[in-house]
């Protein structure tokens, strides 16, 4: 007889009255269940159906949410958040207006702490651990990360920390030797060791003070529940190696575990991908960035990639395979790949430093004080700039501008398009004297005949992409494609002008004189933050140079922005072309009337 478990089971409480022998008829339903969601609405599959056992385990054993239970990095957590009250909503994930596709804080008490980006559960909890202790509660701590995460500064800061403590603190680590791409690195070779029981030094976290136990068997339940049982009782800080395996209960996703990391829509029957439209389409920014490097790098030898554990997500991969010797992945360590970088540019190398712009938050020191301090030539691509879309406020990429406007000596740039972004990776390894951060954005551009001879750019200059007599639009990057469309709306397009600026700092200064010179008010539009960006930027230079006509800023405004296609948070952020044609319009007659 079919047992239908999950359907009974709302929040941990209802799965603790169930037997210990139906757990494995629930984890079962719980994976067809993400897989079902996960092939129709899109989102991270692998990871989540690699921990269905240890999650049950979990609040099992646990007595969440009294006990505090963190999921590093988090896009792991699909079964937990469907264990704790969100079941039914859980077609939802990452849609807009619906539930986010991490753990967070504001969305339920059984998520502990809000994540998204790597390495940060080992010191949250312990945080929490010592607020415990200090206020007398009997509480467990358990951090569940990963074993790229591991590998991470942050992680052993708190696990250094916490090895001189007795605080109430579990550490799990789920290692299936992979983050989104393969774990690299020394550390990824000692667990390797550890699991095959080969290695002889003495254990890493039993030298950092941890209770060590395994490694054990993730998905063999009563394994987990009895070691899980036993650890409750031990004190001070404990430390569970567990190895699972990425994708376990889909075939494709265990045999292919990068691309089922999130694979889009796919047959939940067959969990075969659905086929792409054969229709010829114009190339995601980030192959764009891929194709260009190597065919500078086969040319300049001292060309170097760089990229902290998204050689696949960058497209860096294909230099690593192509030269590589010369391309790095360096694992999670943003701090590490930016003042790698930095070292390679003192010794007359060219590095580029590949990073999402929402994980280069993560460096800011490195970048002020051993980049853009010393001026030394390292260039920064910047991939996800801008709205990055489902995976919402953790990964947006709309900070980037104003934390790194206020930088001395650092250059930024933002293509408009594939050919822009060509030029200026041409341009920079041609000799540069300063660091450069070069910004572009998810997803695909609108050229399919992308592939230009190369041209050099000069630093500091803009472009009049269309003249006109009444209002100067002046923008940053791909915004240009949808200001394009817009004007193409207006009846009074010809009294708009148009103005690509290229570069954010410096700004082309003789071409703004020339446009507050000339026209009646003046628009400027990014897809990053008003607060201290672009736009920022043109109204310190009209006040500094007393113009007094109007200056409207069109950006992502001073809040988080949560999760959506990015066509919906453009349109919420009145980025899209019916906004911007509005606020074109009206400001054509705010100039007439005036």
């Amino acid at each position: 007889m079919k047992k239908e478990l999950l359907k009974h089971i709302n929040l941990p409480k209802d799965l603790r009255q169930l037997k210990v022998d139906d757990l494995s008829y629930l984890a079962k339903e719980l994976r067809d269940f993400i897989i079902n969601i996960v092939a129709a609405k899109e989102g991270h599959l692998g990871a989540s159906l690699g921990v269905v056992e240890l999650t049950i385990a979990l609040h099992y054993v646990f007595n969440t949410p009294d006990d505090l239970l963190i999921w590093d990095v988090g896009h792991q957590a699909y079964g937990h958040k469907i264990l704790t009250g969100r079941k039914d909503i859980f077609e939802t994930n990452r849609q807009l207006n619906g539930i986010s596709g991490f753990p967070k804080r504001s969305e339920s008490e059984y998520d502990a702490f809000g994540v998204g980006h790597s390495s940060t559960s080992i010191s949250a909890a312990l945080g929490m651990a010592i607020a415990s202790q200090l206020k007398g509660e009997n509480k467990h701590h358990i951090a569940v990360i990963g074993d790229a995460s591991i590998a991470s500064g942050m992680a052993f800061e708190g696990l250094n920390h916490a090895g001189v403590t007795d605080a109430n603190l579990l550490v799990i680590l789920n290692d299936n030797a992979i983050g989104i791409d393969p774990s690299v690195g020394a550390l990824k070779q000692y667990l390797t060791n550890v699991k095959k029981g080969t290695e002889k030094q003495d254990n890493i976290f039993e030298a950092l003070n941890f209770n060590y136990s395994g490694p054990i068997d993730g998905h063999d339940l009563p394994v987990l529940l009895s070691e899980l049982e036993r650890l409750k009782s031990v004190k001070g800080p404990k430390f569970l190696h567990v190895i699972t395996t990425k994708g376990k209960g889909l075939k494709q996703a265990e045999e292919n575990q990068v691309k089922y990391h999130a694979p889009g829509k796919f047959n939940a029957e067959t969990g075969e991908l659905n086929t792409t439209s054969s229709e010829k389409l114009a190339p995601k920014y980030q192959d764009v960035f891929g194709e260009t490097i190597v065919e500078l790098a086969l040319k300049n030898e001292k060309i170097i990639g760089i990229t902290p554990a998204m050689p696949t997500g960058s497209s860096l991969k294909y230099m690593m395979e192509e030269i590589p010797d010369r391309a790095f992945d360096v694992g999670i360590a943003e701090q590490h790949a930016v003042t790698l970088a930095a070292g390679m540019a003192t010794q007359g190398l060219i590095p580029f430093c590949n990073i999402y712009s929402t994980f280069l938050q993560r460096a800011y020191d490195q970048v002020i004080h051993d980049v853009a301090l010393q001026k030394l030539p390292v260039i920064f691509c910047l991939d996800r700039a801008g709205l990055v879309g489902e995976d919402g406020a953790t990964h947006h990429g709309v900070f980037d501008l104003a934390y790194l406007n206020c930088i001395p000596n650092l250059v930024i740039f933002a293509p408009k398009d594939a050919i822009a972004l060509r030029h200026i990776m041409y341009t920079v390894q041609l000799g540069i004297d300063f660091p450069i951060a070069i910004r572009y954005p998810r997803g695909r551009g609108h050229l399919l005949d992308w592939k230009q001879p190369f041209k050099k750019i000069e630093i500091g200059k803009g472009e009049c992409l269309k003249k006109g007599n009444k209002i100067a639009i002046l923008s940053i990057g791909t915004m240009f494609k949808a200001i394009e469309d817009a004007i193409s709306t207006i009846d009074q397009k010809d009294a708009i002008g148009h103005y690509d600026m290229m570069f954010v700092k410096p700004l082309d200064l003789k071409l703004l004189h020339h446009i507050f010179k000339t026209y009646k008010a003046v628009i400027t539009i990014e897809d990053g933050t008003i607060v201290g960006g672009f736009g920022s930027s043109i109204l310190s230079f009209a006040s500094t140079s007393n113009y007094k006509q109007k200056v409207v800023t069109l950006g992502i405004e001073d809040k988080f922005i949560e999760h959506g296609k990015i066509d919906q948070l453009r349109k919420l952020q009145k980025l899209d072309v019916l906004s911007i044609k509005k606020e074109l319009e009206n400001l054509l007659l705010f100039v007439e009337s005036s």
